[in-house]
């Protein structure tokens, strides 16, 4: 006869605290996920026959055969395979989305550029209608690079659909609330959050709150990962368990639809006579996240010295070349600031990356002046930047007691490839003529006696 041999009753736990309602913790994780009850298959991913007259469909986010620690793939169980969800394709126009290569022979991207917030719009801009290319870096058809954008997003897309086959996207919200409606879950997102949205999702973008005004990094490379920690260890910066994935959600709508796809930078939109949000269950590690950028914890020097910004980096997409990234996220929060003896404020530099930053809020320590929430900065590969006289002078005669930087939240797209404006960035966002002007009154110190000047 069998008996328990444990000397108490263990009592299990009804929920995970740190689960939110619709989602699932973790980063890269194996998630599994039904909206129906017994829909998703256990045991098996093809039966002959699926639960409630579903069809089962593997999507891909990398090769059959690639590495099993790096393999992405996720089975869907849904009303309809997606081959009903393209038929005939016609090319449209998007004019303001560009993609690399994008070189625009009467622009000039030699230069250290900044640009005060794109002004909202009174025209109807949806996801698709809204967004807008600033830079463009590497090429589209070979799978390398960026390019980066801001949406202006006021009115909802409605029975409309998107996906890009070029790109997995990094959404980060400065103003307003948006709704992201996948195939594989709901997500919300708001200012101080970031959303990924794999390629080859299918979603569609409704307005929360707007007028909605952010970023995006359009990465056209391998996904997005979280950095190696090396001698850190295995605490602090992005968490793992901070991400969130939705859980599966979907709808079983039959009404005139369209599904407009991004394709080697081409737009083209095909109708279709239902939503292709169809899918009732889910299990797999390729999925859309969001993360709440308020749960980064920073790391830095606590005696001398400036660290490198790589050591803020919350996301990096790999090149190929070890070390080198095809696109950093880095994210410049709150901390305090303790170093001895030393210029704290980042120093004047140039490398072989090309850095576009742009502040989600508050003031940027090393520019105080002109950087301003919503506005972006772009300084490219080899080209020398660091702080204006203001900040200069302010940081070289401070009492270098522990302070608090607050109230300020900043990020850089950093690429290993040069980054080239496009005509909307040079000639139609609010570009500062005169940024160029904050170096320009640096004095000259040496006088050739030793000591500090």
């Amino acid at each position: 006869m069998n008996k328990d041999i444990s000397p108490h009753a263990l009592q299990s736990a009804g929920t995970s605290v740190g689960t939110v309602a619709g989602y699932m913790p973790g980063f890269g994780n194996d998630f599994e996920t039904e909206a129906l009850p017994g829909a998703l298959p256990q045991g098996m991913n093809s039966p002959q026959k699926c639960n409630y007259g579903l069809y089962g469909e593997q999507l891909s986010g990398t090769a059959f055969t690639a590495p099993s620690h790096q393999n992405e793939r996720t089975w869907c169980y849904r009303i309809r395979p997606s081959v009903k969800h393209t038929h005939r394709f016609q090319k449209i126009d998007l004019p303001h989305w560009k993609s690399a290569p994008h070189i625009d022979p009467d622009v000039i991207s030699l230069g250290q550029y900044r640009w005060d917030p794109v002004p909202h719009s009174d025209q109807p801009l949806n996801w698709l209608t809204g967004m807008r290319t600033m830079t463009t870096a590497g090429d589209v058809n070979t799978q390398v690079g960026m390019a980066s954008h801001i949406y202006l997003v006021n009115e909802s897309m409605v029975d409309a659909y998107f996906f890009s086959a070029d790109s997995e996207l990094l959404v980060v919200p400065q103003e307003g609330r948006l709704r992201f409606c996948t195939e594989l879950g709901v997500i919300n997102i708001e200012p101080q959050e970031i959303a990924i949205i794999p390629r080859g999702l299918v979603y569609r973008v409704e307005v929360l709150d707007g007028p909605c005004r952010g970023f995006v990094c359009e990465n056209y490379g391998q996904k997005f990962d979280l950095p190696g920690r090396g001698p850190i260890g295995a605490n602090c910066m992005a968490n793992r368990r901070d991400f969130k994935t939705p859980v599966a959600a979907f709808e079983d709508r039959e009404t005139p639809s369209t599904v407009t796809v991004k394709w080697t930078g081409q737009f083209h939109q095909t109708e279709i006579g239902h939503s292709p949000l169809d899918v009732v269950a889910w299990h797999g590690n390729y999925a859309p996240c969001k993360y709440d950028l308020r749960t980064y914890c920073p790391v830095g020097a606590i005696l001398f010295d400036h660290p490198d910004p790589s050591i803020f980096t919350v996301l990096t997409a790999p090149s190929g070349v070890e070390g080198t990234a095809n696109i950093d996220f880095v994210l410049f929060r709150d901390r305090w600031m303790v170093a001895e003896n030393t210029f704290r404020p980042p120093w004047y530099h140039k490398n072989v990356m090309s850095e576009l930053m742009g502040n989600i809020h508050g003031i940027y320590d090393a520019k105080p002046k002109g950087f301003v929430p919503g506005g972006m900065s772009l300084h490219n590969m080899m080209l020398p930047h660091g702080p204006d006289k203001n900040a200069f002078e302010g940081a070289s005669n401070a009492d270098l007691k522990a302070e608090k930087l607050s109230d300020t939240m900043s990020f850089m797209f950093e690429t290993r490839f040069p980054q080239h404006l496009t005509r909307y960035a040079a000639q139609e966002a609010p570009l500062q003529d005169d940024y160029i002007d904050c170096w320009s009154d640096l004095e000259k110190k040496f006088d050739g006696t030793p000591g500090e000047k």
